[in-house]
């Protein structure tokens, strides 16, 4: 454990070096950071005593080795926008954009194991065959409009007509797919419970809960699909392994062969692919937070490339990247724990 350990964070410390470096890299690319410091009345002489003093004059290595040692310290710039710390402003942001993972990610555990194992177990009923077309719906429905779906479907201030309002049923579901039945569409809501100080989670209130459903939804259906179609063919694949033809000639019930023996391998590479696929959503979350307009850090990140706010975008990467390596290390773990036959190492046992 403790050689797997130190390997994964010698990793972790290169991967992000490597991220370090791409990330300071683009801010030539991105302007000139003294156009959003200083307004055009400012001179040229004063413009370049301030570009000295900023040390924008250095060399590339001079500028990343003072970049790097502030980032050691947790210091990664001041935003232009805001006029505060960046990791200040982005540990702002966070909680909203982990309270909408982590929504997202209830969903497709709940969702999409039951869904996957029954499609493996009955692949020819007629259920399974359906969510199965619906998962390659899914699959090719991009994420902004399955949010602007949902908006014109259940939220409030949306009133649709889909069905005839002239018998009962039909008036019912108009109704119900009206304002008065609608849901949230914009903002987290109010009366967010404080967690951790300056931390708030709509988790714990009603209005919390409401907002969150339909951005959870939206964000939860990019990876749904994958997960239903990656379960039932990791499920398949282990009903017709020979352990399980063991079993099933023990006269084991099937019930503790499908959930006991095969479901545990099953989720293996589930584990594997979910740790990974966490980390991309907190990427996804922009097109999502964009759409609902969700005051997460993928609506800040958005919002800082309009306006130019380099740091901000510098330290929105430095953010992104961490969480990908923390999440990778974590899934090894995992894995590890789950599966004994496979040491940390990488070796068989």
């Amino acid at each position: 454990m403790l050689a797997f350990l130190v390997q994964r964070i010698s990793q972790a410390v290169l991967v992000m070096f490597v991220i370090s470096v791409i990330a300071f890299a683009i801010q030539d690319g991105l302007g000139d950071p003294l156009q959003q410091m200083v307004g055009m009345s400012v001179s040229e002489q004063e413009r370049e005593a301030l570009r000295e003093e900023l040390g924008l004059d250095d060399p590339f290595l001079v500028q990343y080795l003072r970049f790097a040692g502030n980032a050691l310290q947790g210091d990664l710039g001041t935003s232009y926008f805001y006029g505060e710390p960046t990791m200040a402003v982005i540990l702002d942001h966070l909680p909203a954009t982990l309270e909408l993972v982590i929504g997202a990610s209830l969903i497709i555990i709940v969702f999409s194991v039951p869904i996957g194992v029954y499609a493996a177990i009955r692949p020819q009923a007629w259920l399974a065959k359906f969510f199965m077309g619906i998962s390659t719906v899914g699959i090719s429905i991009p994420v902004f409009l399955t949010a602007i779906v949902l908006i014109q479907l259940f939220s409030i201030g949306v009133t649709v007509q889909w069905f005839p309002s002239d018998t009962a049923w039909g008036q019912w579901l108009n109704d119900f797919f009206s304002t008065e039945g609608g849901l949230p569409s914009y903002g987290r809501g109010d009366n967010l419970t404080h967690l951790f100080g300056t931390w708030r989670s709509g988790f714990f209130s009603e209005s919390g809960l409401m907002h969150l459903v339909l951005p959870s939804i939206s964000l939860a259906s990019i990876m749904l699909p994958l997960f239903i179609r990656l379960i039932r063919a990791e499920m398949m694949e282990v009903l017709q392994s020979d352990y399980i033809r063991y079993a099933r000639a023990k006269g084991l019930s099937a019930g503790r062969i499908n959930f006991l023996h095969a479901l545990k391998n099953t989720m293996l590479p589930v584990i594997t692919v979910g740790g990974v696929q966490i980390g991309i959503m907190v990427a996804y979350t922009i097109l999502t937070e964009t759409v609902f307009q969700w005051p997460g850090v993928g609506l800040m990140f958005l919002e800082a490339i309009t306006r130019s706010d380099i740091p901000l975008i510098v330290a929105y990467l430095m953010v992104v990247g961490l969480i990908f390596v923390i999440t990778n290390t974590v899934v090894d773990l995992i894995y590890g724990l789950v599966n004994p036959t496979v040491k940390l190492t990488g070796k068989k046992a």
